[in-house]
């Protein structure tokens, strides 16, 4: 070993390593084909989300797509359709039929093991980095995903963390080999993490150092912004709105500010973290600025700015509904009563749960919000429907004609842990395993 050169020694360190890590860094379930048969699901308690609550209703998905809702589906469509071999047929009597669940504002596929840093992909470096997307890190097979859409979640954003202008986010499906089969088509999502304070220092000098450190963050988003939108207005003069023929190199086509030309044009949101109403409020004065559309993710403070945010018609992405007040002299159940505040508000909103692997308690969140203010309905459509608008996705989140079929059959209510069991999970109409690391561990160990 003492003759062996270093070069060498770092190679067996890193085979090591990566031998070490590779059994946690991939699942082995195999994603399900896609859909060849019709699936039609007989006499379920059918949750639309669009259409209320159906009973004894029957779904029918072809192609990936839900093509009929109704009672007794069997008799009124065609033989060679509905009654042949060709059909998946399922008797859900007495069951429940859900869309299937969207999680907003995750980290799945970028953190395998939270204490393990070369399994964390969730940050880039730097400051300003609009042209940064999730996609080119997201692992479609971590063995995080199956435990997470044994909850019923079918899709999740997969979001960059980290400060100031941090990248783009897209939607996936959770059952795909690579991140091209699991992109689900969206518009445009561009995340800011809007600076603050996070404690203020009691020391007078320390204070004021706090609050010159904090503005010189803004001045410098405001700078980033004000950038990108003189490349648009460049852009748009030289009538180069596709720019198909430019080099992405040279010095006319700055790749940040290239990336950003869709927020300008519309075609794209902004995803603003913020908590506070001072962060809010100066989002909402950027966002009247460039015209932007906007979506407050957090929005702690969302509900006290109402009128703000209905005049820019913005969003709010809500995942504090299992936390703590985050003042002292704040009731304790403020943050699980917040989601009505904002429903009652007339803020458009939808739920969403800040983490990797614990993202899986989505519709435990939705089931708090539901006892403290929100209806049922309001609830599974703030993890539905709602959370598919705010992505700018027309056809996610609720069980009617055209939508896709990514639907979950439960035997009890999905949105409570005492109740829920997911018996059968559909995305895009071809029914996914649901084996996991969890199931697996669990039977181990009932035979020890």
């Amino acid at each position: 070993m003492q003759h062996l050169s270093k070069t060498v020694l770092f190679v067996a360190l890193l085979g090591a390593i990566c031998t070490t890590q590779a059994p946690v860094m991939a699942n082995d379930i195999v994603p399900t084909p896609k859909q060849s048969r019709s699936v039609l699901i007989k006499n379920a308690t059918v949750h639309t989300v669009s259409q209320g609550v159906l009973s004894n209703t029957d779904v029918l998905i072809e192609n990936g797509k839900i093509t009929a809702v109704g009672p007794q589906l069997t008799s009124q469509i065609n033989n060679a359709t509905a009654e042949t071999s060709d059909t998946q047929i399922i008797d859900a009597s007495g069951k429940h039929l859900y869309p299937g669940l969207i999680a907003l504002d995750t980290s799945l596929g970028l953190v395998e093991i939270e204490m393990s840093r070369p399994t964390v992909d969730n940050a880039e470096v730097g400051y300003i980095n609009p042209q940064i997307s999730t996609a080119t890190a997201y692992n479609p097979d971590s063995e995080l995903i199956p435990t997470i859409r044994y909850n019923g979640i079918t899709h999740a954003q997969i979001v960059p963390s980290g400060d100031g202008l941090a990248g783009q986010s897209v939607l996936v499906d959770l059952d795909a080999w690579t991140i091209e089969d699991a992109m689900t088509p969206s518009a445009g999502q561009f995340h800011v993490y809007w600076p603050q304070i996070k404690r203020m220092p009691e020391d007078e000098k320390e204070k004021a150092k706090a609050i010159e450190k904090n503005q010189q963050a803004i001045d410098k988003l405001n700078i980033a912004f004000e950038d990108g939108y003189r490349y648009f207005l460049s852009d748009k003069a030289n009538g180069k709105d596709k720019n198909q023929n430019e080099d992405p190199q040279s010095a006319t086509n700055n790749l940040r500010w290239q990336a950003m030309l869709p927020l300008y044009q519309g075609k794209a949101t902004l995803f603003a973290h913020a908590d506070s109403v001072g962060q809010i409020e100066q989002v909402i004065a950027l966002t009247k600025k460039y015209q932007f559309k906007l979506v407050i993710v957090g929005g702690y403070d969302a509900w006290r700015l109402d009128s703000s945010l209905r005049e820019v018609k913005a969003g709010v992405i809500y995942p504090h509904t299992l936390s703590l007040p985050k003042r002292k002299d704040e009731p304790v159940d403020l943050p699980f009563k917040i989601p009505s505040l904002l429903a009652n508000a007339g803020i458009p909103f939808a739920l969403g749960f800040s983490s990797d692997w614990n993202s899986r308690n989505l519709p435990y969140a939705a089931g708090y919000s539901a006892a403290y203010g929100l209806t049922p309905e309001q609830a599974l459509k703030s993890i539905t429907l709602d959370a598919a608008k705010l992505l700018g996705v027309e056809d996610l989140g609720a069980i009617a004609v055209g939508y896709q079929g990514s639907v979950v059959l439960s035997e009890g209510d999905i949105l409570d842990p005492m109740t829920n069991k997911i018996e059968a999970i559909w995305i895009e109409g071809r029914q996914i395993d649901l084996n996991n690391r969890h199931q697996q561990l669990y039977q181990k160990y009932l035979k020890r």
